[in-house]
């Protein structure tokens, strides 16, 4: 019951006041102009854009260095310093790992050993329900023999599919493992070698839809032939994708005989300047590109490197190489300061304050509009 004041006002009691709030906590939510609900504060949404950048560090010996914190770098987006806003040391991150095995009949007698070493490779590097990966070969046409797994057994399977195209051999857009997306280049034969294309494909139509750590491992000669995309192409996509690319350099002179997969219409050349004519014997080494400088060029203008295998640097060094490296990078992030900076390619410099170190990371992004 109410009780009377002094002043003769009927006060309510506890009940009465607990009805008065529920009435009025429902009037304010059928009223949009009721004074109590313009007294919350407006809620805004900000849109903050982070740039994640993923790193290796080396001293001089090249030997990967672990211990380094935030305050041992230092970080410039278009020659303007950036602040280091989120920094992790990550061993443990989830891994996305794709395999582009270059096919082509100039790496025929190579194919078996890169089967091999990739093999164990990918049972050494992918943990079970944490990290996945995707095979795809390439030589006249890009097929995906395995989609995303993280089952050893899926990609050793892939892995045995590796072959070199024969001549009566023909693929379409119906041929087991392909792909929304997947190319082919018209012609038969052994001709061929899309590597451009294999890139760009796996960047585009698999890689950006990751989260986490990416990377593309490509076992090639570097010589691109019939390709659509170009050189440029293939590196924007994959730096779009946030994706490394390290490259394995296999160079078989003797791939490159009668026969050796260099005869055919085009050839793609470097920066992605358009194809040039060849005849149908093979190609002269002078008037072949350098595969060893574009496969430098895709490695370094997304973050990774260039290996080549040799006899004193076998490929199973080099997978070790590798696997070392992606568990052993430093995650730094930063807003950049300007806001206004715009869609296009931004630079990145990072760096340590010891001199003698060296950074491996990528050298830029792209900012979406």
């Amino acid at each position: 019951m109410g009780t009377k004041s002094r002043d003769g006002v009927s006060r309510r009691g506890p009940n009465g006041w607990l009805r008065l709030c529920l009435m009025l906590s429902m009037l304010s939510l059928l009223l949009p102009g009721w004074p109590l609900r313009s007294q919350q504060p407006p809620t805004i949404s900000v849109n903050v854009k982070v740039v994640n950048v993923l790193a290796s560090v080396r001293n001089k010996n090249g030997e990967i260095v672990r211990n380094l914190t935030k305050d041992d770098f230092t970080l410039e987006e278009d020659d303007r310093p950036q602040t280091i806003r989120y920094f992790a040391r990550e061993t443990d991150l989830p891994l996305t790992l794709g395999l582009l095995v270059d096919t082509s009949m100039s790496q025929r007698r190579v194919l078996d050993q890169e089967r091999s070493a990739s093999s164990t490779f990918l049972d050494q590097v992918l943990r079970v329900n944490k990290d996945m990966a995707f095979v795809i070969h390439f030589d006249r046409e890009v097929e995906l023999l395995q989609d995303l797994t993280s089952s050893r057994q899926k990609l050793e399977s892939a892995l045995g599919l590796l072959q070199t195209p024969q001549p009566t051999q023909e693929g379409g857009s119906n041929s087991p493992g392909s792909y929304p997306g997947s190319r082919r280049r018209a012609g038969g034969g052994g001709g061929g070698t899309l590597l451009y294309d294999a890139v760009y494909l796996a960047s585009n139509e698999l890689m950006k839809k990751q989260q986490g750590r990416k990377a593309l491992i490509v076992l090639s000669d570097g010589v691109d032939r019939g390709s659509k995309e170009t050189l440029a192409s293939a590196v924007e996509a994959a730096q779009r994708a946030d994706t490394l690319v390290y490259s394995i350099l296999f160079a078989d002179e003797q791939g490159y005989g009668s026969g050796g997969g260099y005869g055919g219409r085009g050839m793609g050349g470097m920066g992605g300047m358009g194809r040039h004519g060849g005849g149908r014997g093979g190609y002269p080494q002078q008037m072949r590109p350098d595969g060893k400088k574009i496969l430098k060029r895709i490695s370094e203008e997304t973050g990774a490197r260039l290996f080549e295998v040799s006899k004193k640097q076998p490929i199973e060094q080099i997978y070790d190489r590798i696997q070392e490296e992606l568990r052993n990078q430093y995650s730094l992030g930063y807003t950049p300061d300007r806001a206004d900076a715009g869609a296009g390619y931004h630079k990145i410099r990072l760096m340590t304050k010891q001199k003698d170190l060296t950074v491996q990371a990528r050298d830029g992004y792209y900012a979406e509009r």
